[in-house]
């Protein structure tokens, strides 16, 4: 006899429990679905115990000691015995990293919390797919297996190694291992100029570590706007960074004291510690994939659609383990697109020139919408404005010398299609850009409301009205 699946109460099997997982287990709990969530190293995911939560909060730390450093610019003076001195700082690494551990460790319980609070089942192991409607459990107790109705798979990824470059979590280190230091890297040599590359070799160089930039490409950040690159490249001569570019490295080896990093072209660079910044790995080998009918590209991602649907009936898929954009904003709206489709819910597919992303970099960098790369190659027809933070009142306030503002507008119909923001908190002015990116708005709407003065947003109403269409 065929049993069909009850919609009114259906059961949902989640294999992860990061951002993909737990924002869809939230969803489908909320829509009266009986869920369970299978995670082996904590809520979460690494979003939130490895790799967002702790680095992003590094970053903090480091941040605030970039604008002390500066703060004799603006006349703030540290007296000692009547005499003014330039103040000498110290990262300390262990209270630091302790610190941010303690912040990720607390941000998995709550996360633990309000899955519990909404009656989710949380099932500690490793699971493995028997087929599209099942998933085996390893847990410390035996195996146990879920019988489900749908199955999301939220597994991640990992850091990419090279076979000459192995990390030993001492000298030779990949992201994750990072905050098991007690001491601040005397000379840090970070390979991989991508967007992780780039922000720890901006965090580290704000910690007080002679930073070595490596990158295999002519400029940092290849994939971003090129202004952009640009300036971050002018901050970090600025700040000491070294950048090698156009230089690969072929192996990692460990010292008695350090670490040499040999070059493609045979040049060593020596330091105390390398960090390797290569890319991720989805954690899809050895689940069960085939076995359910679940297709993944070459490179080992799951394929989805827009809804994120596999190649398997009733399994979705969400997160760095698909390839659509490894960003755990982008995970979480991919989990809760699953669950509205599957639970027959409004929903709309995901849109990737609607997704705001930012580098934590000092200056940061945030991109919306169309780039100026697609308007330049014609893909798009569109006009464009930049406008530098040093003519913003608000920026010379607080002496932020680096960095645009920039907007993309549609050639004619002056509709806001995409833009860029560079400079501090632009993970925040981005946000008014990606509201008239996703709503449609006419440049006009944008110059037209109300900003405060002074203040960075009035860049972005500046800008917009620059781009005014006389009709």
């Amino acid at each position: 006899m065929t049993t069909h699946p009850d919609f009114s109460s259906p059961r949902i099997a989640i294999l992860g429990g990061g951002p993909g997982g737990y924002e869809a287990a939230m969803v489908a709990a909320s829509l009266g679905a009986q869920v369970t969530i299978i995670e082996r190293a904590g809520l979460g995911g690494s979003a939130v115990l490895t790799d967002v939560v702790p680095s992003k909060t590094l970053i903090a730390t480091a941040d605030l000691m970039t604008r002390v450093a500066e703060a004799g610019e603006l006349g703030v003076k540290f007296d000692v015995d009547g005499g003014d001195f330039v103040p000498v700082m110290r990262a300390d690494l262990k209270h630091i990293n302790d610190r941010l551990l303690n912040l990720a460790r607390s941000q998995s319980k709550d996360i633990h919390d309000a899955l519990a609070s909404q009656n989710v089942r949380i099932l500690a192991g490793s699971g493995r797919l028997l087929d599209n409607h099942t998933i085996e459990v390893l847990t410390a107790e035996g195996t146990e297996t879920i019988e489900a109705d749908t199955i999301l798979l939220a597994v991640g990824a990992h850091p990419r190694e090279l076979a000459t470059a192995r990390p030993d979590g001492e000298r030779i280190l990949n992201w994750t291992q990072l905050y098991n230091l007690d001491e601040l890297p005397e000379e840090l040599i970070v390979v991989g100029s991508g967007v992780t590359g780039a922000e720890f070799a901006s965090a580290y160089n704000g910690l007080g570590s002679k930073v070595t930039l490596v990158s295999s490409r002519d400029r940092v950040l290849p994939g971003s706007d090129v202004d952009a690159a640009v300036v971050l490249e002018e901050v970090f001569e600025r700040r000491g960074v070294r950048v090698l570019s156009r230089s690969r490295a072929e192996s990692v080896e460990r010292t008695d004291d350090g670490v040499v990093v040999t070059l493609s072209d045979g040049t060593k660079v020596t330091g105390s510690h390398c960090l390797l910044c290569l890319g991720s790995i989805p954690n899809t080998d050895g689940i069960g994939l085939e076995e359910a009918g679940v297709a993944v590209s070459e490179s080992g991602h799951i394929k989805v659609d827009g809804v994120s649907r596999t190649s398997a009936p009733n399994v979705y898929a969400a997160g760095d383990c698909t390839g659509v954009l490894p960003l755990a904003s982008v995970a979480a709206m991919q989990g809760r697109i699953a669950v509205a489709h599957f639970m027959g819910d409004g929903v709309t597919p995901l849109k990737l020139h609607q997704v705001a992303s930012n580098i934590f970099t000092s200056p940061e960098i945030a991109n919306v919408g169309v780039s100026e790369a697609e308007i330049d190659s014609g893909k798009y027809q569109g006009d464009v404005v930049k406008l530098s933070m040093r003519s913003n009142a608000r920026a010379k306030m607080r002496n932020a010398k680096d960095g645009f503002v920039k907007i993309f507008a549609r050639k004619g119909s002056g509709t806001v299609i995409g833009g860029v923001v560079v400079g501090p908190n632009a993970s925040e002015l981005i946000f008014p850009i990606a509201i008239a990116v996703k709503q449609k708005l006419h440049v006009d709407d944008v110059a037209s409301t109300f900003t405060v003065y002074p203040s960075l947003t009035g860049s972005i109403s500046e800008a917009a009205r620059r781009l005014h269409v006389h009709m």
